[in-house]
């Protein structure tokens, strides 16, 4: 048996800054994928999926039964058979690997499920949001629940502030364009809580919350408008500067060996980093105006084209 796929995503802006009530948008990435399947002959991934599902679902049968019911019954007859999560989207690497398993999970033992078909009112986003927001905090320690909800949709959603957000539609791929979204393989798994915890830790100091509220949740907020607007020269612009605050504000989230290309890129402008995800290894973020030179310039790196515009 095999179950239907579910894609990554890829917060195209506003990591770190919708904790902080930012606006973000997060668009499906149909490259990675990822189904719920059982095997008669399983392999060591499905196996390890398989214990991690089995601890899974003790979380779930807790989870308040206000927000959500599931058929606990049949999930653990399920995964009792040796159900697990196969998946192409690799761990650790910011583009949604638990928010699949989680948008599968929804999908197949959600009782009174909320379906893509019907009309999505912002209660019902917000609502799902919810729901998937206590499933991955087992996976993270605290989820906004977004990457379930991209999964589970797969299609583009805005985030105006924690209790607003909205599907959304972007500028069309010109595949001509020059203009790129593209992903640098870092190489490193990153791993999500320690750097969200760093992150908490400067929050106590006011400097830290004023550079955030002031300058990262500024331009956040003016990419997002830039980009589905379709303002090209606004939206370089605040990217640059986007990512000369990462530099200066966020250097534990950017693996050591990214810290001079990061600044070449301010530099040259050919191109322009940001985290994707939580940072501390999985992908960087790259925008372009010209992915020809991009791709000259970052030659030694596996980079992968997201979207062209």
């Amino acid at each position: 048996m095999k179950g239907p796929l579910f894609y990554s995503k890829i917060l195209l802006f506003g990591e770190y800054g919708i904790i902080k009530d930012s606006k973000g948008l997060s668009i499906p990435y149909n490259f990675y994928n990822g189904a719920l399947k059982t095997d008669e002959n399983p392999s060591e991934e499905a196996l390890t999926s398989n214990e991690s599902l089995k601890k899974f679902v003790n979380y779930l049968s807790n989870i308040d039964s206000e927000l959500v019911v599931f058929d606990i019954d049949t999930l653990q007859k399920d995964v009792e058979a040796g159900m697990y999560f196969d998946s192409s989207i690799p761990q650790g690497y910011g583009v949604g690997s638990s928010g699949a398993l989680v948008a599968a999970i929804y999908d197949k033992y959600a009782q009174d499920k909320i379906t893509v078909l019907e009309n999505l009112t912002r209660e019902k986003l917000l609502k799902l949001k919810s729901i998937f927001s206590a499933m991955e905090s087992f996976f993270h320690g605290k989820s906004s629940g977004l990457d379930p909800l991209n999964s589970y949709l797969s299609i583009p959603i805005l985030i105006n502030s924690k209790d607003n957000i909205e599907a959304t539609g972007i500028p069309s791929q010109n595949t001509e364009g020059k203009n790129a979204v593209f992903l640098l393989d870092s190489g490193i798994i990153g791993e999500t809580a320690p750097m969200v915890s760093i992150f908490m830790e400067n929050m106590k100091q006011e400097g830290f919350r004023k550079m955030l509220k002031d300058q990262f949740i500024k331009h956040t907020d003016a990419c997002v408008d830039d980009f589905l607007k379709g303002d090209i020269k606004s939206l370089f612009s605040n990217t640059k500067q986007l990512s000369k605050v990462v530099l200066n504000h966020f250097k534990p989230m950017i693996p050591k060996q990214f810290h001079e290309l990061w600044k070449k890129g301010i530099e040259t402008n050919e191109y322009y980093l940001k985290l994707c995800g939580s940072g501390g290894g999985g992908y960087i973020l790259g925008f372009t105006e010209n992915i020809d030179i991009a791709k000259q310039s970052l030659k030694d790196y596996k980079l992968e084209v997201v979207y062209n515009f």
